[in-house]
Parts: structure tokens; C-alpha cells; sequence
């Protein structure tokens, strides 16, 4: 099979004579009269609609070869030719030797999916293979009088099965999954000794009853997927109930875990260079030495003669790296005379106008091209003061990210970056930024921004490792593709390089009553809150769109959308401080808005999510905000800001003490606007006592994310 980055590559068994294919000719050839008797064509379809890489095995037998490029492999009711239409391809009988192959190849990781029938036993030995993983099928078919399809009682609905009590699953392979048909299906056993995950069951009042219709089981490092009923995902049935988001679960929980991109542990050629480590030693020397504003004061001990040594070598380290960056010539050589030109001036504060005006990364943005960067500067986050820092990094473009922002979401001044190396970079970055912006290096004059740098590596690390922690301590159990998604950094930051590209666009577009990115006028922190929420309420909402809509980037929309979630709701409300926190306070008021409309509950020390109705109710929550802010235009300052606080007050408790939760009779609106914002409290929305805890239980995480990289 071909390689397919980030997604899973799904290798569908046709060699061995089943009763359906994924090719909607040889389905019309097997069955003329009702091609959709015979096919998983849409079965198919909805995996590459998820970026999987699908392809059929239509010839020769299981080897550890054949198997190797799968992540998992789907066996679809091998039948015997004479009793059943079939792709006519090879003996339904596996060989001793593919057993073990197949048996070898779960045992490694890999992912089995096995529908079985009511009459498995027949001409085929899938059984000998069910058997290899402990589990067995019973030949019978199950039938219902109440908890059946279209009044036929061998179309019995099934029950989803109780586990164990106290046991948790990480991964909820009914996510999603109200209501689901089994058509002439037998019932299954399994061995003591399986690890067995409960799925569905047959009703109590089936004949027999409270029986395994589909079961998961672990076997080795691997996982296998096992349904009573092949019919219920053939293309006449799997629009039925929840079949969809069945199979996508049962496909993604089988299929083997993402491994560690080995690109990381490969050493970077500039990185391991003794120019760059040169470089780095010599600007690490020279911080100490600048003062807040990136000059040196030799009157307070600093030795001169010192400072102009650790700039020649750090002018040295530059010249000899340039010849790696090429493309970055111009800038190179003005850095080099900005560095002399701040010497020969007496070190005083720092001035790299010129070179920061010859840096463009986002002027031609390729996947995979690297900058070195040095700059006096502040990182936003992190070190405050404008200290030297030195660090190379890697552009993250990929081609469907490249066609969104073209034609749907044109942003040229957003570049999403990575570091190169780990290790790559100065002390102000071994801090919590996650960002390269140019208005925080030193210059004798604010120049026109044409670009902004994010880095996903960063916010992907972050996210994994907070929310993975949330999810054990909530005991949540999570869809499985957002459970993969947090096991593959490298998929991860694809996912927030999308989410960036729409969230950054947002804050110039809409209705906006006010500065959207509000550094030129001081206002209530709740109202930063609410632009930083809306952003990513529209970026939600569109990955919504792009998820229907198809085409580049629907593989990554719904994983945005669980990005969003699980950010805004475990990691933003308990990071940082609790002054002015408005990025925390649009996590608190998202999950209050969730709570308060049943969407996510908190019962048993559990946190549990409808997923059916969660996007709508975020969209519902992105309305409410857009409706806020079409008003506005119409408002006076005063009274927008108001209606801002009512709307997050609505769903977040203020402070006991503030003067804004009284009303209009108790602010000071005959004077300036300061007074309004004065009047707000450090901490106007407290945390609640469910994030009180949850800060409390996941603090030692969070602050092992400073300086993580992946």
C-alpha cells in the first residue's frame, strides 16, 4: 500500500471470496439486479472522506508482506461461491499460514476488522481466525419482537453492553452512536482469558437475549473489531441509524497506534553544526549582560571589551551558517550591520530595523524551508525583556493548507512554523511562547508587519499533554479519532495549523464594533475574552463547513473541531494567572454554556459529552456572540460593553464583590471610559469550583508544557 501521512491506510480483503466489495462495478457484477446488496462502496467512501488511505486486496493470500502497509484490515464476510454471490476471488478458507500471518500482524499493532453472519460456518473458516483472538460466534440468528427494524424480528436493534462496574475506557467506540440494526445476525462468545471490550448486545427481549452482537478485543499491541452482521454497513444499510459513525469508530479503534516521527530524533545539520552551537553559547553570555530594554550598562560591572568579543563571535557564527539559508541573504548580511552598528554605538539599545525589514519568512512559504533568526526582542509569553535570541526555524505549509488559504481563507501575512530541533533555540523561547512576531524586536521605529509566526510544534505538544491529562482525570472516555489525534503530534499540528489559518484570518473579518485586535485602546479584559472566543467559535464553525463541504482540508475539520473543544475547555481556563485571564475566561464560558444546555455533564466524578449535539451547541454559543457584536455597532462604547458582561455573566458567575454584576445604577458612566475599565476586577470571573479542582489536580501538567517542543 501507498504511504499516507497523519491519516490511517485500510486495507479491504476481497482475495478470499466475501459477499461485498468497495468497487461498485464488481458489486453490480456480483449482484445486477441490487448492487448495493453487494457493496461497501459508501462504507469506503466515508473512510477517504476522513483522509484514510483505502485499497483492496483482491489477489493472493495474507503474508506479513501484504499486511505490513496496513494499519488495519477489514474481512468482510468470506462466503462460500455456491451458497452466496461472491467477488469469485480466491478460496474462502484462509490457510494455517495466513492465520498466523493475520495473527502475527495484530500481535505487532496492526488492526483487524471481522463481520461475520449467521451462517459463518458455512464453507468458510473465519471462525478458526475469530478463534486466534478468543472469540467465537454462535450460529443462530437473533430475533426480536420489540427492538426491531421495520417490524421484521430478525432485524433486531441492539443494546449498547454494560461494562464491568468501575471500569473506564479511554476510548468510547460508541461515541456518537444512539441506535444501531444488526440484519440476520448471530451472537457472539468469548474466551476468559480475551481482553474484551463490550459493544452491543441483543436486546433483553430477544431471542437470545442480552447476548454479544460486536465486541472489541486487545490482543498484543494490537486491536480487533468483531460484528455479528456484515449487512449492517453494506451500502443498502449503513445510512441506517448510526451505522456511520459506527464504522468510522470501529475502523479507528482497530487500526495501530501512530508511531513516533522518527524526524525528531534525527540530528538537524545546522543544529549540530559548531557554528550554531557557537552561536547560541555566545548569545546565552551576552543576555546577562542587557538590560531590559536589550542595551548593556557598563556602569554596572559589564565588561566592554567582553561584549564586543560575544558580538564578533556571534557575527562570526552568522556568517558562517548563512551559506545553509540562501534565501535569507539579504537579511543575514543586514543583521551582521545591525549587530556592528549597535557595537560601534556603544551598545546601547538595540536597533535591527533594518534587518527586521529584509526578513519576510512568509514572502514565499514552502513546507519544510528554514530560517536562522536573531533578533533583540521580547517574547510574548516568556522573557519580557528585549534579550538576543537565536534559533532556526522550519515553515509548515502543506499542499491543502496552501489551497485553503488561496482560495477560501486568504491570509498572506499567516505562517505557521516549527522549531527545527528541540534543542534549537536561545533561553527566551525554553519559556510558554508560541509565537515569532516582529513588533517585538528592538527598532528605532514600528515598520508595516507583513507577517506573523505561530508555532503549531508548540501548541500541539501543549494540547496533547494537557488534554490526554484531562481526559484520564475527568475519566472521559474519548471518540477514537480524537484519541488518535492526541497519540500523532505530527497530525496534530497540521490540525492547528488549520485552526490558526481561520482563527487569525477572523479577527479582521465580521461584524466588529470595536478594534478586533484591541492593542490600540484599553478595555475590559472580558471583551479580549469574547474576540479571542469568537475567533475560534468561527474557525469551529467552519471546520464544520469543511467537513460537509469536502475537498482540501474536510480530512482535518472535524479534528479542529476537537482541538478547539479540548483547549478551550481543559487547557485555557487553568494556564496562567488569574489576572485578566481572558483566554481562560472563554474556556470557563464555553463549558458553562455547554453544561447549562446538557451537552457535556459532570456525574459521578465523570465528564460526559453528547456528541451529537455538540457542534451544534458550540455554533448555537458562536450566534449568541455574533448577535453581540452586531448590536454593538449600534450601541454606545458604554453601552456594548455592558451587554458584553450580561452575556458572559449569564453563563459565568462574577465575583462577589464586583462593582460590574450590580448594574448601571453602580458604575461610574458619567465619566470616562477608564473608570469602567478600572472598575473591573483583577479576577471578575473567578474560577468555578469544578476548574478550582481541576487546576489544582493538573498543575504539575501544565507546567511541565513550558519549552516543550513535541
Amino acid at each position: 500500500m501507498r504511504q499516507h501521512t497523519g491519516f490511517l491506510r485500510v486495507l479491504f480483503d476481497e482475495a478470499h471470496s466475501e459477499a461485498w466489495t468497495i468497487d461498485p462495478g464488481s458489486a453490480l457484477a456480483m449482484n445486477p439486479v441490487n448492487p448495493a446488496d453487494a457493496g461497501y462502496t459508501h462504507a469506503a467512501e466515508l473512510l477517504r472522506e476522513r483522509g484514510y488511505a483505502v485499497e483492496a486486496h483482491r489477489a493472493g493470500l495474507f503474508t506479513a508482506e501484504t499486511l505490513a502497509g496496513a494499519d488495519t484490515v477489514v474481512i468482510a464476510h468470506p462466503a462460500d461461491p455456491v451458497r452466496e454471490r461472491t467477488t469469485g476471488l480466491g478460496s474462502p478458507v484462509l490457510t494455517v499460514a495466513e492465520l498466523d500471518a493475520l495473527q502475527g500482524y495484530v500481535a505487532a499493532g496492526g488492526g483487524l476488522v471481522l463481520l461475520a453472519d449467521s451462517e459463518q460456518d458455512a464453507g468458510t473458516n473465519l471462525t478458526a481466525l475469530l478463534a486466534r483472538f478468543g472469540v467465537g460466534i454462535e450460529h443462530r440468528t437473533v430475533q426480536d419482537a420489540v427492538r426491531r427494524h421495520q417490524g421484521n424480528a430478525r432485524w433486531v436493534l441492539a443494546d449498547r453492553a454494560r461494562l464491568p462496574e468501575g471500569r473506564i475506557e479511554a476510548e468510547d467506540v460508541l461515541a456518537g452512536v444512539a441506535e444501531a440494526c444488526f440484519y440476520r445476525s448471530g451472537t457472539l462468545f468469548t474466551a476468559a482469558d480475551a481482553d474484551v471490550l463490550p459493544l452491543l448486545n441483543s436486546s433483553p427481549t430477544a431471542d437470545p437475549a442480552d447476548r454479544p452482537l460486536a465486541v472489541g478485543v486487545r490482543f498484543g499491541r494490537g486491536r480487533v473489531a468483531v460484528f455479528a452482521d456484515s449487512d449492517m454497513f453494506g451500502d443498502d444499510s449503513i445510512a441506517d441509524y448510526d451505522h456511520r459513525a459506527l464504522w468510522l469508530n470501529a475502523v479507528t479503534w482497530s487500526a495501530r497506534r501512530p508511531q513516533p516521527d522518527a524526524r525528531a530524533a534525527a540530528a538537524h545539520p545546522v543544529l549540530a553544526s559548531p557554528a550554531f552551537a557557537d552561536l547560541k553559547a555566545a548569545v546565552e553570555e551576552l543576555r546577562p549582560m542587557q538590560s531590559k530594554d536589550g542595551s548593556v550598562d557598563f556602569e554596572a560591572g559589564h565588561d566592554r571589551a567582553r561584549a564586543e568579543a560575544l558580538v564578533l563571535r556571534i557575527g562570526g557564527a552568522v556568517e558562517a551558517l548563512a551559506p545553509a539559508f540562501p534565501h535569507d541573504a539579504d537579511y543575514l548580511a543586514a543583521v551582521q550591520k545591525d549587530l556592528t552598528r549597535w557595537a560601534d554605538g556603544g551598545f546601547g539599545v538595540p536597533d535591527f530595523l533594518d534587518a527586521l525589514v529584509a526578513f519576510n519568512p512568509a514572502r514565499a512559504r514552502e513546507g519544510g524551508r528554514e530560517h536562522l533568526v536573531l533578533f533583540p526582542m521580547y517574547t510574548q509569553n516568556g522573557n519580557l525583556d528585549r534579550n538576543f535570541e537565536a534559533l532556526v526555524i522550519r515553515a509548515v505549509w502543506p499542499d491543502w493548507i496552501a489551497e485553503l488559504e488561496r482560495d477560501r481563507y486568504p491570509n498572506p501575512q499567516f505562517l505557521p512554523i516549527e522549531f527545527a530541533a528541540p534543542d534549537g533555540f536561545t533561553p527566551g523561547y525554553d519559556t510558554n511562547s508560541a509565537v515569532l512576531f516582529p513588533e517585538t524586536v528592538a527598532v528605532r521605529e514600528t515598520p508595516v508587519f507583513t507577517w506573523g509566526a505561530i508555532f503549531c510544534d508548540r501548541e500541539a505538544a501543549r494540547f496533547r499533554m494537557v488534554t490526554s491529562a484531562a481526559a484520564r482525570t475527568l475519566k472521559m472516555s474519548l471518540p477514537p479519532d480524537a484519541a488518535r489525534l492526541l497519540e500523532d503530534q505530527r497530525l496534530t499540528q497540521e490540525v492547528f495549523v488549520l485552526w490558526d489559518l481561520v482563527h487569525d484570518r477572523t479577527h479582521s473579518h465580521g461584524d466588529l464594533p470595536f478594534d478586533p485586535f484591541m492593542i490600540k485602546q484599553r478595555m475590559p479584559y472580558f471583551l479580549y475574552s469574547l474576540e479571542e472566543l469568537r475567533c475560534d467559535l468561527t474557525a469551529f464553525r467552519e471546520s464544520v463547513a469543511l467537513e460537509r463541504d469536502g475537498g482540501a482540508g474536510a480530512s482535518h475539520a472535524r479534528l479542529v473541531q476537537y482541538a478547539i473543544l479540548f483547549d478551550r475547555l481543559f487547557r485555557f481556563p487553568i494556564t496562567g494567572g488569574r489576572v485578566r485571564n481572558y483566554d481562560g475566561l472563554g474556556g470557563q464560558l464555553l463549558f458553562a454554556y455547554l453544561h447549562r444546555h446538557g451537552v457535556i455533564r459532570w456525574t459521578d466524578n465523570r465528564l460526559a459529552v453528547d456528541w451529537t449535539r455538540i457542534a451544534d451547541a458550540v455554533i448555537a454559543l458562536g450566534v449568541e456572540v455574533e448577535t453581540l457584536y452586531r448590536g454593538g455597532i449600534d450601541k454606545p462604547k458604554p453601552a456594548h460593553w455592558m451587554a458584553a458582561y450580561q452575556l458572559v455573566a449569564s453563563y459565568v458567575a462574577p465575583n462577589p464583590a464586583s462593582v460590574w454584576a450590580r448594574g448601571a445604577e453602580a458604575l461610574p458612566l458619567d465619566g470616562p471610559p477608564k473608570g469602567l475599565v478600572d472598575a473591573v476586577l483583577p479576577d471578575e470571573f473567578p474560577l468555578s469550583m469544578f476548574y478550582e479542582a481541576l487546576s489544582k489536580k493538573l498543575a504539575p501538567v501544565v507546567e511541565a508544557t513550558r519549552g516543550v517542543t513535541g
